[in-house]
């Protein structure tokens, strides 16, 4: 037995005390162990910074092909990364694109569906039980913040939509997406609180939106500051940053009174072009948009991050025509058709590129077809953070890192727009792109994107084939949803015959298992999700109409429901009244 050390020198009848020497060694290195394995896990996840341009046309970017307005600092990003050429954003307009970018959900699915404007501010929220790609990041251990403009909730009715009750633990700039049309305004939001700024007011409708006259302070330059300072404290441990610009979107009532909406500090280099002066705003914005991302690059560099980071730039849908400027000067669409509002790719397909020194390979140009919904699962496979179940989300996480055999694709893309009707547009495999306009029985176009990427060439009348295919996922692709319900134009009810036939536009998917039925017996109400839906077997349908405090029966096959619940393609509009429920039976 060995002696104790002389400080520890046991008096007569006192046991000596040890120190367990072997155990304060092992949890010593056990410490140091854990210490390393944590910030060996950290250096793993990278950081995500998603930078979002407002308004931005697929072409007006130099490495998209832009002729007219300098992109140096992007283009230098695409060179050192990788640039996708069908990538789509969530919509054709912002608040529905920002909505399914942040619930990985396509457009007919997540909370948001359109631009609702002041008379159902809630309709414009988030709610309280949608979870956001911020949210899953923030539960993985991310530091998170949104910087500039957000959309997706506001304080009072819309309160349930703040941005720090969605998984960002920072928030900086606008929650109203009206507000964030003047790029001078006369306050922002930090966290909940107003920040006020030495910008004047002349206020212009009753949306919050407006104009200076002594404009100092530009928001987006206070954004760009915001993002440097971010990333400059959030270096020891992962953290995702959403930069959510708002130029080069116009400034629309600064343009109804003035005629100008391209407010900008400076022309920089077009000052001296002979063009109108809507038109050197416009450029000397995107060429400002261009600045603000070459100095998250530089600061990256500079704290030695580029290697741990992940950045994306993109933009929230197609380029606007709303700032007095002549659009077709700089040809924002590209080779596409249309813009903001349209849902033609010159709408919704949009710049995207991914740089990542180290890990995403420079001069990498992706034909991967992908939309705001997958960053969702992308940020989720990367940062290692559980994901909600209830997802049409793909992660684009091996094409990013060479694994291209490993990557999975969309079936479907789908897409809506509630504006002078209502729109819909599905495109599946990446080719085949079905449009409907203005109301759900509208004939649907279709384009092959392969071969027409102007979109000018419609093919329905030669593949009848295809249409019905794509018709009856239109049918079928949304959920309902009281905020956003299918407002079919007067006159116009949607075209659901008496009897559904097999193969016709308007019939359900043919089960895998022929004419047994998967589903009996269907209670009333339980046919919500189109996934239900598409599990059910195809029957000739008779309508029967039953007074509305009537209890429903049930079938052994079929679908029973309220009308409200079973969706736009089953229902008799000009029947729909609050006196009567109409269901669909077999004969």
């Amino acid at each position: 037995m060995l002696a104790a050390p002389p400080r520890f020198k046991a008096r007569a009848g006192v046991r000596a005390v040890r120190p367990n020497i072997s155990l304060f060694a092992v949890l010593l290195v056990l410490a140091l162990f854990t210490q390393s394995l944590h910030a060996a896990e950290s250096a793993t996840r990278p950081n995500i910074i998603f930078i979002l341009a407002d308004d931005l046309g697929y072409g007006e970017i130099g490495c998209y092909g832009q002729q007219v307005i300098h992109t140096p600092r992007i283009d230098q990003m695409a060179r050192e990364g990788m640039r996708f050429t069908q990538f789509y954003a969530g919509a054709t307009v912002c608040a529905p694109s920002r909505s399914v970018l942040m619930t990985g959900q396509h457009h007919g699915h997540t909370r948001v569906r359109g631009n609702a404007g002041k008379a159902n501010p809630l309709a414009q929220s988030l709610r309280s039980n949608d979870v956001t790609v911020a949210k899953v990041l923030q539960a993985a251990g991310y530091r998170t913040a949104l910087l500039g403009k957000w959309g997706l909730g506001d304080v009072g009715e819309a309160a349930q939509g703040l941005p720090r009750r969605h998984g960002f633990d920072y928030f900086f700039g606008f929650l109203n997406q009206h507000r964030a049309h003047n790029h001078y305004p006369d306050f922002l939001w930090r966290n909940e609180e107003k920040v006020p700024l030495p910008n004047d007011l002349v206020p212009v409708g009753d949306q919050g939106g407006g104009y200076a006259t002594n404009g100092t302070v530009y928001a987006d330059d206070l954004f760009a500051d915001e993002a440097v300072k971010f990333i400059g404290q959030n270096q020891a441990q992962p953290f995702f940053l959403f930069l959510s610009l708002v130029v080069p979107h116009a400034n629309n009532e600064r343009n109804h009174v003035l005629k100008n909406g391209a407010e900008v500090p400076d022309f920089g280099p077009y000052a001296g072009k002979p063009w109108p002066a809507p038109d050197k705003g416009h450029a000397a914005m995107v060429m400002r948009m261009d600045g603000y991302v070459g100095r998250v690059i530089d600061e990256l560099r500079r704290l030695k991050l580029d290697e741990r980071t992940l950045v994306i730039f993109t933009s929230d849908n197609g380029p606007h025509k709303e700032s007095g400027h002549n659009a077709e000067r700089f040809k924002p669409y590209g080779p596409l058709r249309g813009f903001k509002r349209d849902l033609t790719d010159g709408g919704i397909r949009v710049p995207f590129i991914a740089w990542w020194p180290g890990t995403v390979k420079p001069k990498k140009v992706s034909e991967h077809v992908g939309y705001f919904g997958d960053l969702m699962a992308t940020a989720g496979e990367l940062g290692r953070a559980s994901l909600p179940t209830n997802l049409d989300s793909i992660s684009f996480a091996p094409v990013l890192v060479g694994r291209k055999r490993q990557q999975q694709s969309h079936e479907w893309l789908y897409f809506e727009f509630h504006e002078g009707g209502f729109h819909s547009a599905a495109i599946l495999d990446g080719r085949w792109k079905g449009i409907r306009k203005g109301t759900t029985n509208a004939p649907v176009e279709l384009y092959d994107l392969n071969r027409d990427l102007g979109e000018t060439n419609n093919l329905a009348a030669k593949r009848a084939d295809l249409v019905g295919r794509i018709s009856r996922y239109l049918d079928l692709a949304r959920s309902e949803s009281a905020d956003w319900p299918v407002k079919v134009s007067p006159g116009k009810p949607a075209d659901v015959p008496a009897k559904a036939k097999r193969g016709s536009v308007n019939s359900r998917p043919r089960s895998s298992r022929g004419d047994e039925a998967l589903v009996s017996p269907v209670k009333p109400n339980a046919v919500r999700d189109s996934a239900t839906r598409q599990k059910l077997r195809i029957v000739p349908l008779t309508r029967r109409v039953f007074p509305a405090d009537s209890d429903l029966p049930q079938m052994e096959s079929g679908i029973c429901g309220r009308s409200e619940s079973v969706g736009d393609s089953w229902v008799d509009q000009s029947l729909l009244t609050s006196a009567a429920t109409i269901i669909y039976t077999t004969p």
